[in-house]
């Protein structure tokens, strides 16, 4: 009734593959929509020479990714594709059955995270071999065409709901990213101008300390100062996930995605942030125990003159992917990290602009629970 297939990713070292590419390369990350029409990355007609291409109507669905603790996405391609590594491929024999087949799939969706989760792996993921012996109730044409048509409404309905969700959301992240600006340009909280400046603070841990050039911040606060990210943290570069044991591990293994696993030794100390360098580049996350962090995400660590969770706010308000200067997977250097102007409040109004983002965004945090 229908054939099995998977993907791979091509080399990201080879130009020839990613340059100008105009065929669709399906990850995870395009897993969003019921009907794939496009994709994130693109691969060339070289890189095409080894890859499969699935055609129309192929369903594709996740089977490894930590999304699959509580969804397993799956979609019907609408234009034919390639799929990466973390992807399977259900290809009818009779084109007609893939939207049969998802809506049998999807009201089997709780059963399949759980019997069919892979245990012992660090990432999250399906064991396809049991997978492909799903159980399938075959209706005859007719109604299976009416099962389609009854969904359709539903998921339609479904959609209205889950869009009024999709535009609150909107919102709120957008509030949020005005709230951060406001704070990292000395707008969120009013200044005392009893707080020691940060300059002295500054010059104090470091006595040949010298603050970079404020035309970049011409509005800049009394007592603020303007120095590079690497004169007030360390940035320490992952490692290899190869090279971490897992077994028994007691601290987190981040990557550029979020959590991956857990090790029993660590890189990194609690209160740093985590900053993607190769794949996903701007998700900060702020990390309050020790951790390792795998060779796809720096940590950063700041130093006595600021607070850590004011490093992570300023990294939230900051958009890293303007440092990227690749042609293909989306990266960073420590140097472009550690060369990014940051605007240092006196010490005093850093506790003030933290509890005030703290309060806010947990309320904001509080309205998205509630929907």
């Amino acid at each position: 009734m229908v054939s099995f297939g998977g993907g791979k990713t091509p080399s990201m070292d080879n130009k020839e593959y990613w340059d100008n590419g105009n065929h669709l390369w399906v990850t995870s990350k395009d897993m969003k929509y019921s009907y794939i029409t496009n994709s994130l990355m693109k691969i060339t007609d070289k890189a095409l020479e080894v890859m499969t291409i699935y055609e129309k109507g192929t369903l594709l669905v996740v089977t490894r990714s930590g999304i699959l603790r509580h969804t397993l996405p799956l979609s019907i391609l609408e234009k034919p594709a390639t799929v990466n590594q973390d992807l399977k491929t259900i290809s009818p024999h009779i084109q007609e059955l893939s939207e049969y087949l998802y809506v049998v799939i999807k009201a089997n969706e709780h059963f399949i995270l759980k019997e069919y989760h892979k245990d012992g792996t660090t990432v999250d993921s399906i064991d396809f071999d049991k997978f492909r012996c799903l159980p399938i109730p075959l209706a005859p044409i007719a109604e299976q065409k009416r099962i389609i048509v009854e969904t359709k409404r539903w998921f339609a309905l479904i959609d209205q709901v889950e869009q009024g969700k999709v535009d609150l959301q909107t919102t709120i992240k957008q509030a949020k990213s005005k709230i951060l600006g406001l704070a990292i340009h000395g707008k969120l909280v009013p200044q005392d101008l009893n707080d020691e400046p940060a300059i002295e603070l500054l010059k104090r841990i470091n006595p040949d300390f010298t603050p970079c050039d404020n035309g970049h911040y011409t509005q800049l606060p009394e007592g603020w100062a303007i120095c590079k990210m690497k004169q007030i943290t360390s940035i320490t570069n992952g490692k290899s996930q190869k090279n971490v044991e897992t077994l028994n591990g007691i601290y987190p293994i981040y990557g550029s995605g979020g959590v991956i696993g857990r090790a029993n030794q660590y890189l990194c100390i609690a209160g740093s942030t985590i900053i993607g360098r190769k794949g996903t580049i701007n998700n900060p996350i702020f990390v309050e125990e020790h951790f390792w962090n795998v060779d796809t995400a720096f940590g950063l660590k700041a130093n006595d003159a600021i607070l850590d969770k004011y490093l992570y706010y300023f990294c939230l308000s900051f958009d890293f992917s303007k440092l990227d200067k690749s042609t293909a997977m989306p990266s960073l250097t420590k140097t472009s990290i550690g060369n990014v102007l940051i605007p240092i409040p006196p010490y005093k109004e850093q506790e003030r602009i933290v509890a005030k983002i703290d309060m806010v965004l947990d309320t904001m945090n509080e309205i998205l629970r509630a929907v």
